[in-house]
C-alpha cells in the first residue's frame, strides 16, 4: 500500500504540501496540485485521516462517549449529533462508558488516541475534579446532561430538578395526594435532581414526603416493573406514581396491570423523557419532555463554533423541560 511519503517523493514536494492538496488548501499552485494528484493516481494512493491532518492538525472527526449504545435517549442524542456534524463534513467515533468511572476514563483516552478534534461526553461516573482537570488540557470537550459550575461553558444540561417538580406538580393539581416515586440510581445527578424536584413539589403543597413510597430503579423497563411491585407490596395506598424515565414507566404500568389494576382508573402514571414510545403506549403516557436530540444538536453546534470556527447560532447551555399531558393520569378533582 502506497504511503504519503511515496507520494511526496514521486511528486517532488514536501509532506506538508501533499497534505495541503488533500485538505483542499489554497496555498498551493495549480501546477503543484496537478503533480500531487497525478502522483496519488499513479500510486493508487488513498489518503488516510492521519495523513490529511498532517498539515491542518485537524482530523475532521469528533469523539462521542455515551453511557450506553442502546435505549431511546442515547439513540436520539447520537442521531442529533451525527446529523449536525455530517452536514458540516465531520465524522464521529463512538464509545460507551457504561456508567463506570474506569470505563469512562478508558473511553475518553481511546477517543483522544484516535486523534479526535474534540469530544462530546455523556458521562456519569467520572468525578467533577477529573473533568475540571481535563478542561485545562489541550483536549476540547462539551458535556451533555451534566452541569459543573467551574466549567459551565463546557456544559449543556437539562433542568432536571424543574422537570421532577413539573411531573409531581401536575399530579397534585389534579387532586392526587398520595404519590409514589420510582427513581433512577440516586448516585446519578439527573436522577437525584428529578427526585429533589418531586420532594419540592410535595412540600409546596404541604405534603411530607414518605420515604416508604420511594423505590430506586435502574432507568430500565424491568427496573420499573420491579419497583412498582415493591411499592404495591408495602400496602401503603397511593393513587399515582411518578417514574424518573419513560422506560421505567412502561415497566410500572405492566406491573400494575399484572396485579389487576387499570391505568389510569386505579393508578395514574407519570413518566419523564417523552421518548417516541410514550405516545404509542396504552394508555398514552403523560410525561416530561427531555429534548435530548436538540441538546445533541446544540453540542455539535458548540463543537463547530469553538473548534472549527464555523458560523453557528449562540449556544444554549441549559434546556428547560416541558410537561406533556396524555392519557395515563386521571384527575381526582370533583
Amino acid at each position: 500500500m502506497a504511503t504519503i511519503y511515496q507520494v511526496s517523493e514521486l511528486a517532488g514536494v514536501s509532506l506538508a504540501t501533499v497534505s495541503r492538496v488533500m485538505n483542499g488548501g489554497t496555498r498551493v499552485s495549480e501546477k503543484t496540485r496537478e503533480k500531487v494528484n497525478k502522483a496519488m493516481e499513479t500510486l493508487n494512493y488513498r489518503p488516510s485521516s492521519i495523513a490529511r491532518s498532517l498539515a491542518s492538525n485537524c482530523s475532521n472527526s469528533v469523539g462521542i462517549l455515551v453511557s450506553e449504545l442502546h435505549g431511546p435517549i442515547y439513540g436520539a442524542m447520537m442521531s442529533g449529533i451525527e446529523k449536525q456534524l455530517r452536514t458540516a463534513g465531520k465524522h464521529v467515533i463512538i464509545a460507551a462508558g457504561h456508567s463506570d468511572a474506569a470505563s469512562e476514563k478508558d473511553g475518553i483516552e481511546f477517543l483522544i488516541a484516535r486523534n479526535c478534534d474534540a469530544l462530546i461526553l455523556h458521562v456519569e461516573a467520572v468525578s467533577d475534579e477529573y473533568l475540571i482537570e481535563l478542561a485545562t488540557t489541550q483536549h476540547k470537550f462539551i458535556l451533555i446532561n451534566r452541569y459543573i459550575p467551574q466549567i459551565a461553558d463546557n456544559c449543556i444540561s437539562l433542568n432536571n430538578r424543574r422537570g421532577g417538580h413539573l411531573a409531581t406538580k401536575a399530579l397534585l393539581e389534579n387532586g392526587h395526594r398520595d404519590i409514589a416515586y420510582i427513581s433512577g440510581p440516586l448516585w446519578k445527578m439527573d436522577a437525584s435532581d428529578r427526585y429533589l424536584g418531586h420532594q419540592e413539589a410535595l412540600a409546596e403543597h404541604g405534603i411530607i414526603c414518605n420515604d416508604a413510597l420511594l423505590s430506586e430503579g435502574n432507568f430500565q423497563e424491568e427496573g420499573g416493573n420491579e419497583c412498582m411491585l415493591a411499592l404495591l407490596e408495602t400496602k401503603i395506598p397511593f393513587s399515582a406514581v411518578v417514574c424518573a424515565n419513560d422506560e421505567m414507566a412502561a415497566g410500572a404500568m405492566q406491573a400494575a396491570r399484572d396485579k389487576g389494576m387499570a391505568v389510569p382508573n386505579d393508578i395514574s402514571v407519570m413518566g419523564f423523557d417523552n421518548v417516541l414510545l410514550a405516545q404509542y403506549m396504552y394508555p398514552k403516557l403523560s410525561t416530561v419532555n427531555y429534548p435530548v436530540q436538540d441538546m445533541g444538536k446544540m453540542a455539535a453546534s458548540w463543537i463547530l463554533k469553538n473548534i472549527y470556527q464555523a458560523n453557528q447560532p449562540d449556544v444554549s447551555h441549559v434546556f428547560e423541560p416541558e410537561l406533556v399531558w396524555r392519557d395515563s393520569v386521571i384527575s381526582l378533582k370533583r
